[in-house]
């Protein structure tokens, strides 16, 4: 028989108990305990920057820890995208993806696919727009259209890359009202802004970019936007006719901006911020900010955002297709 002296009961029972009481309180600590990095695929000051920081600010103060935005950018998104998905599987790192997270895979691009994520939850959803000179000589989409068919090569059109989601969305469109995509004339531009400048001088006759993005340009008076590349309207621009509501055709590349992680990432992790990204988005301060800067406010959970990159992911797959850009 084992004979342990009061003392060395007291002691060892105590000790016992630091250990019990270290380890429930490690198995219930509350994430974060420290700070969480928040990477955003594109460069400082853009739309899904200053998006990104807004809900970072929010979700600092909801959990009291740091949520510190990190750019990573190169590779038309890729590079940053690619650091989301590749992450310890921690929860410490998350990030906001964008539609462009869907269309690397079809291009034959490794690094990332729609299921390298855990998705959280979306926060906003705009269309591209279709975006012409103030002078030009027809003023709705109708004319446009009419001016592609009559001479494809002879409409430049731009708004980023090639392969860009500006891109597709605009030969997209073409390819739904019959007319080849491989024929369109499109001017790789280094992004909405410069393109719009060369709209603006009449060196190209068409971007497809979002209205935010135009906005300057049309009340300067040298743009007109004259449609969403939509099937619903938008509510920030409830004027804007949609391609669905004038040309009858099924074409939605709704470009977003949501809350990821990499696949694994705890489920209390996805189960806490997916709560309180709901509770930013119904935040009448943080709706009048995203409206200030022309971006809606669209809420999807985790489940729903994970069928949307999906779904976004397949019609985008297809477009590319008929451009000949998929591998």
């Amino acid at each position: 028989m084992l004979h342990v002296t009061g003392g060395s009961l007291r002691g060892a029972l105590g000790a016992a108990g630091l250990v019990l009481v270290a380890t429930t309180g490690a198995a219930m600590a509350d994430w974060p305990e420290r700070a969480v990095t928040v990477i955003v695929p594109w460069s400082a000051g853009g739309g899904t920057d200053a998006t990104a920081r807004a809900v970072a600010a929010e979700l600092e103060e909801k959990f009291g820890q740091p949520f510190n935005v990190v750019n990573r950018t190169g590779g038309g998104g890729l590079v940053g995208h690619s650091a989301i998905a590749n992450a310890a599987p921690d929860g410490y790192t998350l990030g906001v993806i964008t539609i462009e997270s869907t269309m690397y895979e079809p291009q034959g691009l490794s690094g990332v696919t729609t299921d390298d994520y855990t998705y959280i939850g979306r926060f906003n959803a705009d269309p591209i727009a279709v975006n012409i000179a103030a002078d030009a000589e027809y003023d709705d989409a109708e004319g446009l259209i009419e001016a592609v068919k009559a001479d494809p090569g002879g409409i430049a059109a731009s708004g980023a890359n090639r392969g860009g989601l500006s891109h597709l969305a605009w030969i997209g469109l073409l390819d739904r009202l019959d007319i080849d995509p491989a024929e369109a004339n499109w001017v790789a531009s280094d992004g909405s802004a410069p393109a719009l400048q060369q709209l603006a001088s009449g060196a190209i006759d068409v971007v497809s970019t979002s209205p935010a993005e135009a906005q300057s340009l049309v009340d300067a008076g040298e743009a007109q936007t004259v449609a969403l590349i939509s099937s619903e309207r938008s509510d920030l621009y409830p004027d804007l006719p949609t391609t669905t509501e004038i040309f009858d055709i099924d074409w939605s590349p709704l470009p977003f901006r949501g809350m990821a992680g990499p696949d694994g990432i705890p489920e209390e992790v996805v189960t806490a911020v997916e709560g309180a990204l709901e509770e930013i988005t119904q935040d009448q301060e943080f709706r009048d900010f995203m409206a200030s800067r022309g971006f809606s406010v669209a809420y999807q959970d985790a489940a729903t955002f994970g069928e949307t990159v999906k779904s976004s992911g397949e019609g985008l797959a297809s477009a590319m297709e008929s451009a000949g850009l998929t591998q």
